[in-house]
């Protein structure tokens, strides 16, 4: 439960799909290389499917690689799959749009009313420290600590992205709250860590892995302040 634990002295999120328009931005990049290579009868969903395949893969075999290299990499592969023709820049196009997608509406204002608060703000994510810069400078200079993969040598679920940012930050995990979208990342690690963790399901259809309940689930974030002004975690006059 959350409340078994002290109030935390960090939150702790995850950037893309929690905080950054992740599914959004992603089709619409699919849709953008789709055009550059003249293929109009290939839905851009059907390429992001076998894209994320590849990603997902590619982030979990040794060795460690940047963001940017598995990107590239992946896309290749997700042309070969399905027949397309590989463009240089295919990688540098989509890790562009990455960076610079932007925040879910609600959001700016709820992380600057938790900053009011007194926690502290941590984003945790399976990216690059050049690639999540130009998220981060749309949350309107409210996160403290930017823990990335590129820091830590190692992708989510693998815990020792987790166990790098609670060294960073000093604290151990009691000592803090993770809010995150994605199941079969950030669930699996709560649930390996036993992390205090708040799902936003923002209706993507994705679930939580079966042997795992989040400690609460949320539409967003604006319901954020409210649930911890219910735990005595925040003043109501902030919630």
């Amino acid at each position: 439960m959350l409340t078994d634990k002290p109030s935390p002295s960090w939150l702790t999120f995850d950037c893309y799909g929690t905080l950054i328009q992740w599914d959004e931005g992603l089709y619409e990049v699919a849709r953008q290389l789709l055009h550059n290579k003249k293929v109009e009868n290939l839905d851009p969903r059907t390429l992001l499917e076998v894209y994320e395949r590849h990603e997902f893969r590619l982030e979990q075999t040794p060795p460690y690689r940047s963001f940017r290299e598995i990107a590239q990499m992946a896309l290749e592969q997700t042309m070969d799959e399905l027949g397309l023709p590989v463009e240089q820049d295919d990688g540098e196009i989509l890790t562009a749009a990455i960076s610079g997608m932007p925040a879910f509406p609600e959001v700016p204002n709820v992380l600057q009313r938790l900053k009011a608060a007194g926690f502290r703000l941590c984003i945790i994510s399976n990216t690059d420290d050049s690639i999540i810069a130009g998220n981060v400078g749309q949350l309107g200079n409210t996160i403290d600590r930017i823990i990335t993969a590129e820091q830590a040598g190692a992708y989510k679920p693998s815990l020792a992205l987790f166990e790098h940012a609670y060294r960073e930050l000093g604290v151990d995990s009691n000592e803090t709250v993770h809010i995150c979208a994605s199941p079969h990342l950030d669930l699996a690690a709560a649930r390996d860590l036993g992390l205090r963790c708040i799902w936003v399901d923002r209706g993507s259809g994705r679930k939580p892995p079966p042997d795992y309940t989040p400690d609460a689930t949320l539409p967003d974030l604006n319901g954020l302040p409210g649930l911890f002004a219910q735990f005595g975690w925040i003043e109501h006059s902030t919630a």
